[in-house]
């Protein structure tokens, strides 16, 4: 039985048996697996289903087929189109009304913590260019759903803004109206109702919560990530007012 060792995400260990993903297993993997299961009932196909455990302990999934970014560096250009952007606000949004309604199993564990309560939805976590599974121009989906849990919207929002806007970008990676052009166009694709300087209060938050997090990991491959998202919760702070101002057409 033939291992094939499965590039991208930021999880190391997945690998593909007979058209089979089997990764390395945690604490919150069953819960995990019973909110995937409740999107597999609920007709949600963009995301892994869930097939249990192996004779090793690892988890078993379905693999979704499509491109991803891998060790890829410059990211190609889906993951700085509109047309992907779009795609993953209005993923997210099905995301999170779907899982507002989930009831955990039994000793719910969850990897960032916390439990489910009344005005949380489950976030992915991780829902980055890096995780994303592509065919063509069209988001088949996201992996690595380890980190998923509990969360506002807008925290899980927050994230994701931060690659795929990008709100968190090396310096002159774009414009800042361009920046905040594509802020309102995911934001827009999500049905975003909340006031949008409000909302610019949780990126920072977010950046520095995950910058915080990376920091207190064992061993440090992912630091220029912390320093990167440290950053970005500097520069969205001195943004102007008017960037979180959407554009009256």
């Amino acid at each position: 039985m033939s291992e094939t060792t499965l590039p991208g995400g930021r999880t190391t260990g997945a690998v593909l048996i007979d058209g089979i993903v089997h990764k390395p297993a945690a604490p919150s993997s069953p819960t995990v697996h019973a909110l995937l299961r409740h999107l597999e009932e609920a007709g949600f196909e963009a995301a892994p289903r869930a097939l249990g455990f192996d004779e090793q302990g690892r988890q078993m999934l379905t693999y979704l087929p499509g491109e991803m970014i891998g060790d890829r560096f410059p990211w190609p250009g889906w993951a700085t189109s509109d047309a992907m952007l779009v795609q993953v606000g209005r993923w997210l949004r099905r995301l999170h009304d779907l899982t507002a309604g989930f009831t955990p199993p039994a000793g719910e564990q969850w990897f960032i913590g916390g439990t489910m309560a009344p005005g949380l939805v489950v976030g992915h976590q991780d829902a980055a260019p890096y995780n994303a599974v592509v065919d063509g121009d069209r988001l088949v989906g996201f992996y690595d759903w380890d980190t998923a849990g509990p969360s506002t919207r807008e925290s899980d929002l927050a994230f994701s803004a931060l690659p795929w806007v990008p709100l968190a970008a090396p310096d002159g990676f774009t414009d800042p109206a361009e920046r905040s052009r594509r802020l309102h166009l995911f934001l827009d694709a999500y049905g975003y109702e909340g006031d949008r300087h409000v909302f610019a209060q949780a990126v920072p938050q977010r950046a520095r919560r995950q910058a915080t997090f990376i920091r207190q990991m064992p061993d440090g491959p992912l630091l220029p990530i912390a320093a990167l998202l440290e950053k970005a919760a500097n520069d969205v702070e001195g943004l102007p007012d008017d960037f979180w101002s959407p554009t009256v057409v």
